[in-house]
């Protein structure tokens, strides 16, 4: 099988993939207030175009595979999508990450699809910060959403939770106690900034007083990366339990050296970094007809030209080109 090395020699056996834009919660942290314009249909890929480029990246040695959006379940027959993707030769395991919302009548579909791993977004365990965070209601839809798929039998559930301060950091130990109480694992994640969603860094917690949080009343203990295809986050264990909290600490203690993921657009560029602008445009070079080669050397290319790590928050705030809603985190 060949192989995705960059000139630091990082190995890309992860590929996130946003099937869609659009969402059905305007999450501040994540949209701009006045919103974005969705692309037109036709300049999304297609369901056959999202499997032909599946396969490509598949025989140079991407294993994994997330799907994203936007909010990936509102995009028609997700699940028909899931199942072409296990199908194909290589691709050991199929992650999907949701807000939730639309869970509760898809998790036993995408199970069956072949997803292993579940990622729900949830950022307040209240409903009144639910719906100011994300400015729609939906609150309990999320809850029945989590029960959904853990009734479902996924492999892994993950809670993921953008802790913000003064909004919802004094909720550390309830998430790690409702974890608990379900026996999922939870991720917090460090507040990022991105277009038009205000970040500021007084809002900002690192993952270092997270942790010092939670050990206050949980002792961490750290877990090996173990995984086949790890993932970013900086994972604990809470004894005598199957929980785990994870830390996503883009900001405070960035994890490049060891990034193995690449992402592809809903219109079909192949991004090398969350923060990184525009990218190869691989919808262009199908449309057009071109070869396998061709699109196998573009991604290769594409993949060489990795920068080293991302750049600070001062340059984030002001040079990018989309919201991660665009991006598919």
């Amino acid at each position: 099988m060949k192989s995705l090395v960059d000139r630091f020699g990082r190995d890309h056996t992860y590929l996130r993939i946003s099937v869609t834009e659009r969402c059905n919660l305007r999450c501040t942290y994540c949209m701009p207030q006045h919103g974005i314009e969705p692309k037109p249909r036709s300049e999304l890929l297609t369901y056959d175009e999202i499997e032909r480029l599946s396969a490509i990246f598949s025989s140079l040695g991407v294993r994994k595979i997330r799907i994203t959006g936007g909010e990936p379940l509102v995009r028609s027959g997700i699940e028909q999508l899931c199942g072409r993707l296990t199908a194909l030769n290589g691709i050991e395991m199929l992650a999907i990450s949701t807000n939730g919302t639309l869970l509760e009548k898809k998790a036993k579909l995408l199970y069956n699809a072949g997803v292993k791993n579940i990622n729900i977004s949830l950022d307040s365990l209240q409903e009144d910060r639910f719906k100011t965070i994300t400015l729609r209601s939906g609150h309990a839809d999320v809850l029945r959403g989590i029960e959904s798929a853990i009734d479902a039998g996924f492999q892994s559930v993950k809670i993921n939770s953008v802790i913000i301060r003064g909004f919802n950091d004094d909720e550390l130990l309830n998430f790690v106690e409702f974890a608990l109480a379900l026996s999922v694992s939870v991720r917090f994640i460090e507040y990022m900034p991105f277009p038009g969603n205000n970040w500021m860094e007084s809002q900002f917690i690192s993952f270092y007083e997270m942790k010092h949080t939670i050990e206050s009343k949980y002792p961490l203990e750290p877990v090996s990366r173990n995984e086949a295809i790890p993932g970013p986050a900086k994972e604990y264990k809470i004894n005598n339990s199957n929980t785990t909290v994870g830390f996503i600490t883009t900001m405070s203690e960035h994890f490049c050296g060891d990034c193995n993921r690449i992402r592809l657009t809903a219109d079909g560029r192949l991004r090398t970094c969350l923060f990184a602008n525009d990218g190869v445009d691989l919808k262009r070079l199908l449309r057009n007809g071109a070869s396998r080669d061709v699109i196998e050397n573009s991604i290769r290319a594409a993949v060489l030209l990795k920068w080293e790590k991302h750049p600070g928050h001062e340059e984030l705030m002001t040079n990018q080109d989309r919201g991660m809603t665009s991006i598919g985190g």
